[in-house]
């Protein structure tokens, strides 16, 4: 186990989480803890996902699960899941990939429908991976 993988008190909780993975007929699935692990060392690493420790296997396996959970709505489930269970209270350390910079000089200028495109599909998501009601509102409407 390197240095930040999941504990195996934190794998007791979590790995049950996550949805079970089945290979194709020549493709075995791997290990939901050996992918979990190098998508954490990928997003607390900062570095692309080619980049990639190879003991968490390939890159590309391992991005294409961390998508499919994106997807899936996982990641939101578990966030939500780990609140209700009092393991964290805190929604703020989530952060959102969604976010688009723009360049200064194109703070006028107008986007073309594929610019447009992009805006709503990033608000849809931004919108589906933010909860209704905060833990923060939820504690503040309860004092």
């Amino acid at each position: 186990m390197g240095r930040g993988d999941v504990s195996d008190e934190e794998w007791a909780v979590i790995g049950a989480l996550l949805p079970p993975e089945r290979g194709r007929k020549a493709r075995p699935s791997h290990d939901n803890r050996r992918f979990l692990n190098g998508m954490l060392h990928v997003l607390r690493v900062g570095c692309p996902w080619r980049d990639m420790h190879e003991r968490y296997g390939k890159w590309n396996s391992v991005y294409v699960r961390f998508r499919r959970w994106a997807e899936q709505g996982v990641w939101d489930a578990m966030l939500t899941t780990l609140v209700d269970l009092g393991l964290t209270d805190d929604w703020q350390h989530m952060i959102d990939s969604t976010t688009v910079r723009g360049h200064s000089q194109a703070a006028g200028a107008k986007g073309g429908p594929a610019r447009r495109a992009l805006v709503e599909a990033a608000a849809a998501l931004r919108a589906r991976s933010t909860p209704a009601v905060t833990v923060r509102d939820a504690l503040l409407a309860s004092s």
